[in-house]
């Protein structure tokens, strides 16, 4: 193999810009139904491996508070991944974290409509933080950041 085609592969492993890691796995993404970047989300992920279903929903605000996600640090959606909420326009590096490591928590966050995350319009004017959702409820802090 070419220097140049080993460094491309161990580049996309360690940054997840490939979609080794989602294995095909189903994801249940709830939005507004008048929402495009949410759309826009659900490509990313499919382009990422995913096999996403889109389920248009009112009921935003209280499945998110359901999960466990307080209405400050809620996502523009609601995604249900492998027994995980992602709430949000996570990036794929951390959603294959999440599913690679399997840390006990019940899931990750990235608040708002962050401007040049997945799915949005706009540049990336710093890193991303996802937030952590407890199993019991709340925030438990920063998870990663992209």
């Amino acid at each position: 193999m070419s220097k140049i085609l080993r460094a491309l592969v161990l580049t996309s492993i360690l940054f997840g810009t490939t979609p080794a890691f989602a294995g095909g796995k189903d994801v249940t993404l709830y939005k507004n139904p008048e929402c495009g970047c949410c759309e826009g989300y659900a490509d990313y992920l499919r382009e990422n491996g995913f096999n996403v279903t889109v389920k248009p929903t009112h009921n935003l605000a209280e499945m998110g508070r359901e999960a466990g996600i307080p209405d400050d640090v809620q996502g523009c959606h609601l995604s249900m991944i492998d027994g995980y909420v992602v709430s949000g326009h996570v990036p794929i590096g951390t959603v294959n974290k999440l599913l690679t490591e399997r840390p006990d928590i019940k899931g990750v966050t990235l608040p708002g409509m962050p401007m040049g995350s997945p799915g949005m319009s706009g540049t990336k004017e710093g890193p991303f933080e996802m937030l952590e959702i407890r199993k019991s409820g709340g925030v438990g802090g920063v998870y990663t950041k992209e």
